[in-house]
């Protein structure tokens, strides 16, 4: 690859919390970017959406991946499944290989693959394992490969400081397990893009991995007070026990932050080793900036800053749990993949549609779901135990919404501005949901607010609970409707007195 042309490069992930960052650095650094996604329409809200090249395609399907590589310097792989059960080895590694044998058919100059940090004497983690599995399958592709491998990433939305934050946040004192006090060098997410920018450089004749790191090695109790001192909280007090297991340890993360249990587990496995770059030998290639590397410290300050301006463009609730392309949609017959159960609702409202528009999009995370706040809280709570995500992973906007994003147990599936949103149910489920609010206008010109609740059961356990929640219905659905209208009109109210005021006393008057 020469360095006097442009550079095209290939980000997969790109719907994910490091691909979403990465592409508009690679746009400031003077590449030519192409964004891979599965659902091209989830990056339609993204600031740079207009000046990259957006393909379609399946990373398990070497023809689409072949064509989305032609013409490709350097080609990114950031895929990563954080599912649990015994398959998802299988998957990671049909994916690796299916993306190595396309790389080296399309004559890709070079692939970049952010891994993670592990020691090398150990027995892995399921998760690390294939992290590292997937490692070697790519260097072993014929392409030239960059495989960069870190441990805990800091940065507003990374699934890592996020699980960091809510713990030390809401846990002023726990019970925590024996490896909180392993060794761990954390990272910057800023550092970490700049290393995968610089690595689309690196010789051709370069192919190794590459451990990257912050300047600082602490352990996990240490990031803890650490954050806490930089977020303004007193100390913390932790009592280590060496019971603790993984498995418990993750349903605990699950019930105390908005990170599920089934993504804590994989990350919770990785805090038993301790992971300290053995080498920093990245430096020959991608030399650290005039200032340094961040510390910690200053890494949590940004991370915090971003997230009280409500400025985080990407995080780790941008990966979706239930995105399987056979899954049928809220407006297929009721003959394609199963029956459809529906819940179907209209009310007039006496508002604007820009008014109930505006409260339709403000919904869900600290706004709530203007209906039985118990009920909504139960159900979260029951979910959460399950290893959903239940209520806790709010919004990454108090007031806007893309597609892509996460709400509450939801995923906003397509939005259509001042007239509709759509969620997907990514709560633990006998099958799929959705939920539809609509901001529409009757014959007459009339405000009229539709919503509709689609539910396609699996099996006879999905038809039973479908009819075992029916007579909850009304005083859920029913009053979300009702709730959402009467606040769609104090807004409009509200706005006419504002207005009023404004205008000042009338002639006369």
């Amino acid at each position: 690859m020469s360095d006097q042309r442009q550079l095209t490069a290939l980000v997969t992930g790109a719907t994910g919390y490091i691909g979403g960052r990465l592409v508009p650095e690679l746009l400031s650094a003077g590449f030519a970017v192409r964004a891979m996604a599965r659902h091209p329409d989830r990056l339609a809200d993204r600031a740079w959406r207009g000046a990259v090249d957006v393909v379609q395609a399946d990373a398990q399907d070497v023809g689409a991946l072949r064509a989305a590589m032609e013409g490709v310097d350097v080609a990114y792989y950031l895929i990563h499944s954080l599912a649990t059960g015994a398959t998802f080895e299988q998957r990671d590694r049909r994916t690796a290989r299916t993306f190595a044998v396309a790389a080296r058919e399309a004559g890709v100059g070079r692939i970049v693959y952010l891994g993670g940090m592990h020691p090398d004497d150990e027995q892995l983690s399921p998760h690390l394992d294939s992290r590292r599995e997937v490692g070697e399958i790519l260097l072993a592709s014929g392409v030239p490969t960059a495989v960069l491998q870190a441990a805990v990433i800091i940065g507003s939305g990374s699934a890592s400081f996020e699980m960091m934050r809510y713990l030390t946040e809401r846990l002023p004192a726990m019970v925590a397990p024996k490896w909180l006090d392993n060794r761990i060098q954390p990272i910057a997410v800023r550092d970490v893009l700049r290393y995968l920018v610089g690595a689309a450089r690196v010789p051709p004749e370069v192919s190794r991995t590459f451990d990257i790191g912050g300047p600082e090695v602490l352990t996990y109790r240490q990031m803890m007070q650490r954050y806490a001192a930089v977020a303004g909280l007193p100390a913390r007090v932790i009592r280590t026990v060496p019971v603790l297991t993984p498995k418990l340890a993750s349903h605990w993360v699950g019930l105390v932050t908005p990170v599920p249990s089934g993504l804590a587990r994989p990350l919770v496995e990785s805090l038993i080793h301790e992971v300290v770059a053995k080498e920093d030998d990245i430096r020959r290639y991608v030399p650290d900036p005039p200032e340094g590397l961040l510390g910690f410290d200053r890494a949590v300050e940004l991370a915090l800053q971003r997230v009280r301006e409500f400025d985080v463009s990407t995080s780790w609730s941008s990966a979706s749990t239930a995105d399987a392309p056979s899954d049928p949609l809220p407006e297929d017959p009721e003959w394609a993949g199963g029956s459809l159960q529906v819940d179907e609702r209209e009310r007039l409202v006496g508002a604007s549609r820009a008014s109930l528009w505006t409260v339709i999009e403000g919904i869900g995370g600290a706004n709530g779901w203007y209906s039985w706040r118990m009920g909504w809280v139960a159900r979260g709570l029951m979910d959460r135990v399950f290893g959903g995500p239940g209520l806790r992973r709010g919004r990454r906007n108090p007031r806007d919404l893309s597609v892509g994003d996460a709400l509450d147990w939801w995923r906003v599936e397509q939005i259509e501005d001042g007239h509709l949103l759509r969620l997907r149910a990514e709560m633990r489920l006998p099958g799929l949901a959705w939920l539809e609010l609509i901001a529409d206008a009757d014959e007459r010109g009339r405000t009229l607010f539709r919503q509709r609740a689609v539910f396609h059961p699996q099996g006879l356990l999905g038809q039973a609970y479908w009819w075992a929640i029916s007579p909850f219905h009304g005083l859920v659905f029913g009053g979300m409707q009702r709730n959402v209208a009467r606040a769609a009109e104090e807004l409009e109210r509200g706005g006419h007195r504002e207005a009023a005021a404004a205008a000042g006393p009338s002639p006369g008057g």
